[in-house]
């Protein structure tokens, strides 16, 4: 534990010290025995401030979330309110400074107040509020303060910092999603309603739709024999089955789309595109899938409905950006366990005193028996070992974050979309309409022919380029800094509207409608999923 001395105290101990050596040189007793009483003051405060941090840590000054359960669900740009309680059950007086929360650096945060002062037996309340800037899976680590005694009134000689490992989870949904979420279920206000949102079309069923001539191609066994005998030719029976839209959304998360700002980046936007689109067909009955794919899949939900696709659609949306893959972080093993060392430390009864630097295996078991304080579930990450996943996974499960590489995955990505398009097609019940987001394909890519393969399954693809909305977020601190620079972001931006021209012109070669920006005004409605016939 260490000891810092406060303002007051420094002053003191410089001047016994200089009190001693003056007395020293000018051979005056006295002053050199009181400038030496002021600095053994100094020492024993410290003794005294020591043993009384430590008794009040035994007898149980500690910190607790109010707020009920571990986890917080928030609609992204909307302030959350956590409440957290410290308690002194020692028998001193304490007084807490520069209270602060540990939490993800995805979360702004801030407390309320800043300073308290606890009598003995008491509590005070604390609030911290978190303004949620990205979609994503974030942990509220604990609380850190300094504490000072004051046994006797005034202030302490010493403050010694503490830090309360409480993990809390805060999961952050985009805004429509969350509205969708939280909104009644069942009797008048159940989210759907089951008439007009099912039809029939023709094709193997088991429903009779009529009698009709036999045409080449037509099975033998559909052939109606005793109603062609009646009548003298070769009727078939024509049958229907039920079918419903099916809606697909195809989300590019590569991690070069997270370049810009925090929560205005192209990827923050899309995100939230792509949960207003899934937002919108699942209240109207439709089955909805979603796939979520960067230099590989990560995420393939077919078309289908139910509270838990509905669960599986917002994990794979909410852990879309997350960069715990080994792939997508430059981070490597001995990055991760030094992550994994710093945020267990707290938590460990023993501070990982018993755990050496370089023993990775048993970091690695120690983080796995403290799990269960977690206030996520999470998926194994992509990792190249055994010991560097399950490192990976405890960052997951409490929401630590890694930062994203350097290095982007476009033509890697590209590459996995035309395998995910050829994918969409081919199965068994292809889906009506295909809404893509993520940059434009380059001209001869894989993507295009499995474009031409989903028309031919008479699919219809949408398109939402990325938007650059979050450019002059970046640009316009540097022209506030350097007025000069005004031309140069006229150039970028001028460059990105023309790039998203030819983009959208390639598209349309290819039979592709383009997705009108949230901003802007649509002037075509919404395209209607066809039926396959």
């Amino acid at each position: 534990m260490q000891l810092y001395p406060t303002r007051a105290t420094f002053h003191v101990a410089i001047a016994g010290a200089a009190m001693v050596a003056l007395g020293v040189a000018l051979r005056i007793a006295p002053m050199a025995a009181f400038g030496g009483a002021m600095v053994l003051a100094v020492a024993v405060g410290r003794a005294f401030a020591l043993a009384s941090v430590t008794r009040l840590r035994g007898a149980g000054f500690e910190m607790v979330w109010s707020t009920k359960g571990r986890v917080s669900r928030v609609a992204r740009g909307e302030d959350l309110v956590l409440r957290a309680e410290l308690r002194n059950r020692g028998t001193d007086d304490v007084r807490g400074l520069t209270i602060r929360p540990l939490v993800s650096s995805m979360l702004e945060a801030s407390v309320d107040p800043l300073e308290i002062d606890l009598p003995a037996g008491s509590r005070a309340t604390i609030d911290v509020r978190l303004k949620t800037t990205r979609v994503g899976r974030w942990g509220v680590h604990g609380m850190a303060l300094e504490v000072r005694g004051i046994p006797v009134g005034g202030d302490a000689l010493y403050e010694v910092p503490l830090m309360f490992a409480n993990p809390h989870g805060v999961e952050v949904l985009p805004p429509s999603l969350q509205t969708f979420v939280a909104s009644p279920r069942g009797g008048r206000a159940r989210r759907t309603a089951e008439s007009g949102q099912r039809s029939t079309v023709r094709g193997e069923g088991d429903e009779f739709r009529e009698l009709r001539g036999l045409v080449p191609g037509d099975a033998f066994k559909r052939i109606a024999w005793k109603a062609s005998a009646r009548r003298g030719l070769l009727l078939v029976r024509e049958t229907e089955r039920e079918e419903r839209d099916r809606i697909v959304c195809v989300l590019d998360a590569s991690v070069e789309l997270w370049a810009g700002a925090l929560g205005t980046s192209p990827l923050d936007l899309a995100i939230d595109d792509v949960a207003a689109v899934l937002t919108k067909h699942l209240r109207r009955g439709h089955l909805t899938g979603l796939v979520v794919h960067a230099s590989r899949t990560q995420a393939y939900l077919p078309p289908a409905e139910g509270a838990a696709h509905l669960g599986k659609m917002i994990d794979a949306l909410v852990s879309a950006g997350a960069p715990l893959d080994a792939d997508r972080t430059e981070a490597d093993e001995r990055d991760v366990a030094l992550r994994v060392m710093e945020h267990l430390r707290p938590l460990d009864p023993m501070g990982l005193s018993d755990v050496r630097r370089d023993d990775l295996e048993a970091l690695a078991s120690r983080a796995d028996g403290l799990k269960h304080r977690a206030p996520f579930t999470a998926r194994a990450p992509l990792a190249g070992s055994l010991r560097e996943q399950r490192l990976r996974h405890y960052l997951g499960v409490f929401g630590v974050e890694l930062g994203p590489r350097a290095e982007g995955e476009r033509v890697n990505a590209e590459a996995e979309m035309g395998r995910v398009l050829l994918r969409l097609a081919a199965e068994k019940h292809p889906p009506n309409l295909v809404y893509v987001f993520g940059p434009a394909p380059d001209e001869g890519s894989a993507v295009e022919h499995a474009l031409k393969k989903l028309r031919q399954k008479h699919t219809q693809v949408v398109w939402a380029l990325p938007s650059h909305e979050g450019l002059r977020d970046v640009l316009d601190p540097i022209v506030r800094a350097r007025p000069s620079a005004v031309l140069v972001r006229e150039a970028v931006e001028m460059r990105a509207a023309a790039a998203e021209i030819r983009q959208r012109v390639d598209l349309r070669k290819l039979g592709v409608r383009i997705r009108p920006k949230r901003s802007a005004p649509e002037s075509a409605p919404e395209p209607v999923p066809e039926k396959t016939p």
